[in-house]
């Protein structure tokens, strides 16, 4: 197993499965939950299929240091992004993500399009809702999946299916609590787990894209805990600074 590939891929995973049961669940009790789990489970199904038809593409015809260099880039992009959210929400210019909140308006909605009911017939619309928000959500679980599967170890089909299993085992996570309690996962800290897996998408992209265009990076693989925590610092100072600039406005 290549424990720097499992990692990366379990925290982003968690993440985004936690939003799409928020999504799931709230189809399931308001419309039904065969219409809600039938959706889920088609999307899974469609998402396990691209996993092992384009994983399967990368790892065998395209050579190690193309990928690094080209998912080491996306990769760095990818993270920044999720940085720039979470900086702007500890910054205080942009609200926390709350899934208890987006549970309580996903139902509102259901409930205004006149959707709600409690019988069991196969409803489209709740189909096509749960399916939706596992397949988007599920699509940025595939690529994480392949970037750091791919990238990870020289051996790639071994970095691919162990970053495989770290997104099954938040896939398995989530969705055995989200059936135990019928209820958003709120109280995992998602923002921190988002500025978390954001750190570690910038930190290992950086990493690989380095390693793409010939860096020899000094201390090895070690030097990405080094890289995190330039990217953990210079977060800090924008955070820091923005709250300034709130001040100093108000």
């Amino acid at each position: 197993m290549v424990w720097h590939s499992i990692l990366p891929a379990f925290f982003a995973s968690v993440v985004e499965f936690v939003e799409a049961l928020t999504i799931v669940l709230a189809v399931g009790v308001t419309i039904n939950w065969k219409s809600s789990l039938t959706g889920a489970a088609v999307a899974s199904v469609v998402l396990a299929v691209l996993v092992a038809v384009f994983g399967t593409a990368l790892v065998k015809y395209i050579p190690l240091e193309i990928l690094r260099l080209v998912i080491g880039t996306i990769l760095i992009l990818f993270g920044l992004q999720w940085l720039r959210k979470s900086v702007l929400r500890y910054g205080g210019l942009k609200s926390l993500h709350d899934e208890e909140a987006i549970y309580q308006r996903e139902v509102a909605a259901l409930k205004e399009r006149g959707e709600a009911n409690a019988d069991t017939r196969f409803n489209k619309f709740g189909f096509l809702t749960a399916f939706k928000s596992v397949l988007l959500e599920g699509m940025e679980v595939i690529f994480i999946v392949i970037t750091f599967g791919s990238t990870a170890a020289d051996d790639k089909m071994s970095g691919f299916l162990s970053a495989a299993f770290g997104a099954l085992c938040a896939f398995v996570l989530v969705a055995g609590v989200g059936a135990a309690i019928h209820k958003p996962l709120a109280r995992i800290p998602e923002n921190t787990l988002k500025f978390f897996v954001g750190i570690m998408l910038a930190a290992f992209g950086t990493f690989w894209a380095g390693e793409g265009f010939g860096v020899n990076w000094p201390l090895s693989d070690v030097f990405i805990i080094i890289l995190a925590a330039i990217y953990i610092v210079v977060c800090f100072a924008l955070v820091q600074w923005i709250k300034r600039a709130g001040r100093v406005a108000k």
